[in-house]
């Protein structure tokens, strides 16, 4: 009896045994539940408001697990690097992103420190061309020192004081290129109160000159590049015969100054003819 007992009790530990191993094994085998974005934001209130609000790509292409794959602690990091999927441009290979792009889920917010060049050329690379090849105290700055914020252009008065009272801040871009500042060029309709706020000695004389320069613009002459001096041939010709010109070479000789023509003060006239010496006087005998 005792013995039937025991074999009883055997079978049914035997019977218990089989059924764990196998709820294990269905267990093991059962699919896996995959995590959405909706169990993500049960614990993460930030990241999928900040996607939300600013993830511009990472709210429309991405999901929370494209990037994040699987939860600790079935994965150790499932924080992923940006290589993940920004990897074919320049740009994607430097390293730090986050040293601009400060939060990966509002990545076009753009936060820079003002010693930032490298990072800015990896994409702009005309810019730091013409800063290269032109010289200037801009060459010395770094990008994010006038670009403090992604996509900022500043107004140049930022930093510079304009010409004179009539310039805005708008006009300066009409003759400085802020990469190339001090090669300065200029549009045909550019209006003469641009030049006198630097040459008030020739604009003050070519607005009271009486000849038919007064009606002609500063750019006319001075075509397209500042400090280009034109000839007076290349509007002129030659209007006198050769004789005269091998012996008057410099139009100026006859014509004074371009924005005072034929106009001379008191000092520039010739001076009188010296008096004949005095007779001494004879005496007589």
């Amino acid at each position: 009896m005792k013995s039937t007992v025991t074999l009883m009790k055997t079978l049914i530990m035997a019977a218990m045994l089989m059924g764990t191993t196998a709820l294990v094994a269905v267990a093991a085998d059962a699919p896996k539940s995959a995590l959405t974005s909706n169990d993500c934001v049960k614990c993460h209130t930030n990241p999928p408001a900040d996607i939300a609000a600013n993830g511009g790509a990472h709210k429309t292409a991405v999901s929370c697990q494209d990037c994040h794959a699987g939860h600790r602690p079935m994965v150790k990091n499932n924080v992923p690097l940006c290589s993940q999927c920004h990897s074919d441009k320049p740009h994607y290979k430097l390293a730090n992103c986050q040293r601009c792009h400060n939060n990966p889920h509002t990545p076009k917010i753009i936060k820079l420190a003002n010693n930032i060049t490298e990072e800015c050329v990896s994409c702009h690379s005309p810019q730091i061309v013409q800063l290269k090849q032109n010289p200037s105290k801009h060459t010395k700055l770094a990008c994010s020192f006038c670009h403090n914020i992604h996509g900022k252009i500043p107004l140049c008065t930022q930093c510079h004081k304009p010409h004179g009272n009539e310039m805005g801040s708008a006009d300066c871009k009409r003759c400085h290129k802020a990469h190339m500042p001090t090669v300065v060029t200029y549009a045909s309709d550019t209006a003469n109160k641009m030049c006198a706020p630097c040459h008030a000695k020739a604009s003050e004389l070519h607005s009271k000159t009486a000849t038919k320069h007064k009606a002609v613009a500063c750019v006319t002459c001075h075509k397209d590049k500042h400090k280009m001096v034109p000839t007076c041939q290349s509007c002129h010709g030659a209007p006198h015969p050769a004789s005269m010109l091998a012996r008057f070479t410099k139009c100026g000789e006859c014509h004074s100054i371009a924005h005072d023509l034929n106009r001379w003060d008191s000092a520039a006239k010739p001076a009188a003819a010296p008096a004949a010496p005095a007779k001494k006087a004879v005496k007589k005998k």
